[in-house]
C-alpha cells in the first residue's frame, strides 16, 4: 500500500504530485524540491548555497515527516541550472550526507520551476 506524505515544514506542491509518496511501507520518493522556504513560500536565498541548503532541508523535513532520516537516502539527484554551481552544491551536499553516501546523478537543465538554480529528489529505504 502507497502512502503520500505531506508537511507543512517543506512548501506544498505546486502542481498534481505529492511532496513524497511511501511505497509498501519501504521506500520512500521525495519529490524534487526547490528552494522555496516554506514559512515564508518564498525562495530561501538568490545564491546557490543558500537554495542548495534550502533544497536539502526541505528533503529532510519531508522525510522526517515519512519517518525517515537523510541516513535512510541510497539515491538523489540534483538538477543545476547551471553546472559551474556544481562546486558550492556539492560543499552544501556533503553536509548533509556524511559517511555512506547515497548514489547521486547531477544535470544541468534549461530551467527549473520558479527560476530556482536547484531541484532536489531522493529515494529512501528502511
Amino acid at each position: 500500500m502507497n502512502r503520500q506524505i505531506a508537511t507543512p515544514k517543506a512548501p506544498g506542491a505546486i502542481g498534481p504530485y505529492s511532496q513524497a509518496i511511501e511505497a509498501s511501507g519501504k521506500t520512500v520518493y521525495v519529490s524534487g524540491q526547490i528552494p522555496i522556504d516554506p514559512a515564508t513560500g518564498e525562495f530561501a536565498g538568490t545564491d546557490i548555497v543558500t537554495q542548495t541548503r534550502q533544497s536539502l532541508t526541505n528533503v529532510k523535513n519531508i522525510l522526517e515527516a515519512a519517518g525517515y532520516t537523510l541516513d535512510d537516502v541510497v539515491k538523489t539527484t540534483v538538477l543545476l541550472s547551471d553546472i559551474a554551481d556544481f562546486g558550492p552544491m556539492n560543499e552544501v551536499y556533503g553536509t548533509f550526507f556524511t559517511g555512506v553516501c547515497p548514489a547521486r546523478a547531477c544535470f544541468q537543465v534549461a530551467a527549473l520551476p520558479k527560476g530556482a538554480l536547484v531541484e532536489i529528489e531522493a529515494f529512501a529505504c528502511k
